[in-house]
């Protein structure tokens, strides 16, 4: 990686001397001159960089040469860097217009000390890259250009993800072992089936299709997952095994309270476990996980994926199956969909018969074919490929049927700032799922971002390189949000091997004794440390440190957390001053340092998950370089820094989860680079407010606001609802979604005001999300129903909103929540409401004086997939005559009927919906029976029925509910007894359930 990091540290260096040059002060120190030199010298080298890169690999001398470059870089980097915060901060100074120290800063004698000092230390390091330099002639290095530059053929959207969605040439493996699975004719009660093959043929990818196959959730009771990676530790793997059953994290590690958990949820119980990517060969320690598994009913089953044919052998009772690579064909049809546009064969022969040769050096292994389809895909010509075939891939040789090789050619490739990007990525863990948005804000950290087009945000340039990354295959297993952007993605493990491999020493995942740390790194993660003893000595080594994790825990981290006192976190700090990314996130520290205002470089700082902290030392605002504060589910933080307005430099101020926050200080305007404000509180119930709060002026210059804005406290300006025109939110076009949160209020004045006051909230017609909570209104304003890019709409604890606009106003709607609205009368007003068939999900929840048709429901959103309906007046069935075409969703999954006092029999309409799975009925008195038709639920797999005490009995159609694997009756006493397990009268009409209880 070296010539990456080189690359992209010169570039840097080079703009910021030529940048730093201009500048009217640095005249007046005198070292123009210098910095101009410092800048051609770094460019002389940085032509040479790609050879240099080429030749490190058979010559130590020249490799000896880059890692004295590289030190040198990064020193000449930190110097600018120091050079620009003292600017920043002398104005900051002017601008406070703090008259006396200014002058006395700027006085004559001050300006040349720092000219005098800050001039023989460029001329030292710009001196020592001379030398540097010089010594390049000896290599006879060759200027080549370097690929700096992203090729502009993109993919469309559709097609670039459909390796992600679809599994080529495995249909016989994924019947095979399917069969595996569902065979009951076996001797142990949980049988362990290993899939074995070298690393990229899919092991994965073929577990997940199986496990998520409807035929294989039917058979068992209970499914797991677990990544196991190394090292194979029984408590951690005991641990993600409950969180995988119970989807919360256990509470205690201890051994006996861990394994008890276990037990009582998987003993009894037909299961399937998959244990993904496991390498521990190890007998005994395989026997002491197995006899914790051992309690399943017979049939459970065990699926390993893994490389070794060892582990295989230490594991199995059943014979293990063997992934092989793809027949010819398919590994054809796999590459042409990645390789051509559209996924369509060339009408050019040669150029199918360069593919075809190409493919060969693939082994049919499906991430090797992905891999180099990628790379080839931004070749446009047939020359292209030939060059590519004939002088690059033929020195490809296959070693133990490995393609490293194969992938480490496809890294080869990347443009440089996208190599340096990529490495970054091996300090998450293997399985971890990198937050899409955190690694842009890290890459931007580091100034990985070239940033040459002005009209474009920083961030959506990053976005670029991850998208690019991603059409490339190095990210996979992608998650989306309900705007369709993606949120969070993997890396393969072949892939996260690379990405180590390519990083060297400079990014290190660290063991708590830093013991593979070098001088050299720039890069720690630790995923456990006790700072209660000593820091370890390695660690402090790597003095010119630029990122620090202490630690990222992932969707199932069980790590030892961060400990330590604040004597460690200063020794910590004042160890690693170049520091630009430093993350403390669920470090269960109490109260930050003082001395973290010392990490003048400081791009990045992640306090998230640390409910303790209740301020923030006023020192943060020292830090002028900052570019990103996250602080999510800091519940018990009361207020910011009066001071942050110094932050100029700051694009993302995270506070989701930040429920006791008690104002925002004054001046937040002044921010004009935020991007990112999650929230925006105005006061909270029974705080004491200063008088120099934020109010909602200070949101009118900060037109560049993206992604959620949350404004709490809007009862404060009931008396001045005019304030509320002051935050200009229809100027905001990059909002996307918008949270209103007021204090509902009985007065009449409340209603009207709030009317007003919600009136001059209009945001821009972009927004995708609107949430309105405790409006005291009657009607909401006319800027709702011109909102026509909604995507979700929720509206809370309006006790007095009596209309809710026309659906038909919102074609992309797909989810709608009424909550509380105790004064609806209908949900709209429209008697030719043909509302939005986009609809997905609809909660109406306490909306008393409502009555729902169903009918009306059905036949509107016919795309319905999630209906709660709880505590409203009556449910209307209207169902058409016999013989009359049904019309209504065929794509609803989840009924909740709740809390609805006239149910007597479920609507007719229902028998209709073939697709439901789940159906839950709760708190409904009048309930007599369930109808006999309710067996043409064929597809339903899950029934709750809770709180009916006049439900007697159910009726003959249940023994036709062969998918039903759930039952729950809960306070219905009549029906309870008519179930008792082999002596109740309807127990055979469920006795096919295999999870049924009541009580």
């Amino acid at each position: 990686m070296a010539e990456a990091v080189l690359f992209n540290v010169a570039a840097s260096v080079i703009t910021s001397s030529a940048s730093l040059a201009g500048q009217q002060i640095g005249l007046l120190w005198g070292f123009k001159d210098e910095l101009k030199k410092l800048g051609n010298t770094v460019s002389t080298i940085q032509a040479v960089l790609l050879d240099a890169e080429e030749q490190q690999a058979h010559n130590h001398a020249v490799k000896d040469w880059l890692g004295k470059l590289k030190d040198a870089m990064y020193e000449a980097n930190d110097l600018l860097d120091d050079y620009s915060t003292e600017l920043l901060r002398r104005q900051m100074m002017t601008r406070d217009k703090k008259a006396k120290r200014v002058h006395i800063f700027f006085s004559k004698s001050n300006q040349l000390a720092y000219g005098f000092k800050m001039g023989h230390r460029i001329k030292a390091v710009r001196e020592r890259l001379d030398e540097i330099a010089a010594n390049r002639i000896k290599f006879s290095f060759i200027e080549l250009r370097t690929r700096t530059q992203f090729e502009h053929r993109k993919r469309e959207d559709t097609h670039s993800f459909v390796r992600g969605k679809e599994v080529i040439g495995r249909e016989d493996d994924m019947k095979a072992v399917k069969e595996l699975l569902l065979d009951s004719d076996v001797k142990e009660n949980v049988s362990i089936i290993p899939i074995i093959g070298i690393g990229g043929l899919g092991k994965t990818t073929l577990a997940q299709y199986v496990y998520n196959d409807e035929e294989v959730k039917k058979h068992f009771e209970l499914r797991l997952w677990v990544c196991v990676s190394d090292p194979f530790d029984v408590k951690t793997i005991v641990a993600k095994l409950i969180e995988s059953a119970t989807k919360k994290r256990p509470e205690s590690l201890e051994m006996d309270l861990l394994q008890s958990q276990l037990r009582a949820k998987i003993d009894g119980k037909r299961y399937l476990l998959v244990l993904d990517d496991v390498w521990n060969e190890n007998r005994g320690t395989w026997l002491d996980l197995e006899k914790l598994l051992s309690g399943g009913l017979k049939g459970s089953k065990v699926l390993i994926t893994t490389r070794s044919k060892r582990v295989a052998e230490s594991t199995c009772t059943l014979p293990p199956y063997l992934l092989g690579g793809l027949s010819e064909i398919n590994s054809w049809d796999l590459f042409k969909r990645i390789a051509f546009k559209d996924g369509e064969e060339p009408k050019n022969p040669k150029l199918v018969e360069i593919g075809r040769e190409i493919i060969k050096k693939c082994a049919q292994v499906p991430l090797a074919i992905r891999s180099i389809g990628s790379l080839l895909y931004f070749k446009n010509s047939k020359p292209d490929w030939l060059y590519f075939k004939d002088n690059e891939l033929y020195k490809i040789t296959q070693q133990d049927n490995s393609v490293f090789p194969i992938l480490k050619l496809s890294y080869d490739h990347l443009p440089s700032q996208l190599k340096q990007c990529f490495a970054f990525c091996s300090l998450f863990s293997k399985d971890h799922e990198i937050e899409v948005d955190v690694l842009i804000q890290l890459w931007t950290a580091h100034g990985f971002i070239h940033w040459s087009d002005k009209t474009k945000c920083l961030e959506d340039v990053g976005r670029e390189y991850f998208m690019d990354l991603l059409w490339r295959s190095f990210f996979q297993d992608i998650q989306r949000d309900e705007y369709g952007d993606i949120e969070r993605c993997k890396m393969h493990d072949l892939i996260h091997d690379l990405a180590q491999l390519v990083a060297g020493d400079e990014c290190i995942i660290s063991n708590p004794d830093a013991e593979n740390i070098v001088e050299r790194t720039r890069h720690v993660a630790f995923y456990s440390l006790n700072l209660l003893r000593d820091t370890p000595t390695p660690l402090l080594k790597a003095h010119k440190m630029r990122t620090l994790f202490l630690p990222i825990p992932g969707p199932f981290f069980f790590g030892q957390v961060l400990q330590g006192n604040k004597s460690a976190y200063d020794t910590l700090i004042s160890s690693f001053k170049c520091l630009r990314a430093l993350n403390l996130s669920s470090s269960n520290i109490k109260k930050v340092p003082n001395s973290i205002g010392k990490l003048k470089h400081l791009r990045f700082l992640d306090l998230s998950r640390n409910p303790n902290i209740k301020l923030l030392p006023n020192s943060i605002t020292k830090l002028q370089n900052l570019q990103t504060l996250r602080l999510e589910h800091c519940v018990w933080l009361e207020e910011l820094p009066e001071d942050i307005t110094n932050l100029i430099n700051l694009r993302h101020l995270v506070l989701y989860g930040c429920d006791n926050l008690t104002y925002m200080p004054h001046g937040l305007g002044k921010l004009t680079a935020l991007q990112t404000l999650t929230q925006y509180t105005l006061g909270k119930k029974g705080s004491c407010v200063p008088k120099r709060k934020g109010g909602l002026a200070d949101l009118e210059s900060l037109d560049e606001l993206r992604g959620e804005l949350h404004i709490i406290g809007l009862k404060h300006l009931r008396s001045s609802p005019l304030e509320a025109k002051a935050a200009i939110l229809e100027r905001k076009q990059y909002l996307l979604t918008l949270r209103l949160e007021f204090d509902d209020q009985d007065s009449d004045r409340a209603i009207e005001n709030d009317e007003q006051l919600l009136q001059n909230l209009q945001p821009h017609l972009n927004l995708k999300e609107l949430n309105i909570e405790g409006y005291a209104g009657v009607r909401l304003p006319g800027w709702v129903s011109s909102l026509s890019n909604l995507v979700s709409i929720s509206i809370s604890n309006c006790k007095w909103c009596q209309h809710i606009p026309p659906l038909d106003r919102f074609p992309f709607l797909k989810s709608l929540w009424l909550d509380n609205l105790r004064a609806l009368e209908c949900i709209s007003n429209d008697a030719n409401d043909v509302s939005s068939s986009s609809l997905e999900t609809l909660h109406i929840l306490w909306c008393y004086e409502l009555r729902i048709s169903l009918s009306s429901l059905f036949q509107h959103h016919t795309s319905l997939k999630d209906l709660r309906i709880v505590d409203c007046m009556e449910l209307i069935s209207n169902e058409d005559e016999e013989g009359t075409q049904w019309v209504g969703p065929t794509t609803l999954r989840l009924l909740s009927i709740e809390d609805v006092p006239n149910l007597v029999s479920l609507p007719r309409e229902l028998r209709h919906v073939t697709t439901l799975q789940e159906l839950e009925i709760r708190n409904c008195p009048a309930l007599k029976s369930l109808p006999e038709w309710i067996g043409d639920l064929t597809s339903l797999q899950k029934l709750q029925i809770g709180n009916c005490p006049n439900l007697i009995s159910l009726p003959e159609g249940m023994r036709r509910l062969t998918s039903l694997c759930v039952l729950r009756i809960v306070e219905c006493p009549r029906l309870e007894k008519r179930c008792e397990q082999g002596t109740g009268e309807d127990w055979p009409k469920i006795a096919h359930v295999s999870d049924f209880w009541s009580y």
